[in-house]
């Protein structure tokens, strides 16, 4: 079973990882990231993901003056028909404060990952293998 056939017909949390690797062509993992992006083109499954995405992907753009690639990042976040982005809420941030206090998570991952599970995504695609110690989800990483 491939990565894509993992994905079918569930809620997908893309993380910043992932989206980061497939825009800037991570060349270890660009063509299974094509096909998971292709799939999530095609509606085969949905994405979300977190305001916070948007943050931790634009930071590094802006920093080296890089404005074309800010504004990709941005697009394909705020314009995309199959990606949701969800804003922090008190729900969230309730939930977050849980799993940072139970699996001693940094702040960010845990917002992504309570964001995740408040938004019933069936699977959490990241490239963090400290997010497998969270139940309740499946944790999918491209981590060699």
């Amino acid at each position: 079973m491939g990565l894509v056939d993992k994905l079918i017909d569930n809620v997908v949390f893309l993380d910043t990882s992932p989206l980061i690797y497939y825009i800037e062509g991570h060349s270890d993992y660009q063509k299974e990231l094509t096909d998971v992006f292709q799939a999530n083109d095609r509606n085969e499954f949905r994405f979300i993901t977190s305001t916070l995405t948007l943050l931790e992907v634009l930071v590094h753009p802006m920093r080296m003056k890089k404005q074309g690639l800010a504004g990709q990042y941005e697009k394909i976040l705020t314009s995309s028909e199959t990606i949701e982005i969800v804003e922090l809420n008190a729900r969230i941030a309730k939930r977050s404060a849980q799993i940072r206090a139970e699996h001693h998570l940094k702040t960010p991952d845990a917002i992504q990952m309570a964001t995740a599970l408040e938004n019933n995504a069936g699977v959490f695609l990241t490239n963090d293998k400290d997010l497998t110690k969270i139940g309740g989800i499946e944790v999918i990483t491209f981590s060699k």
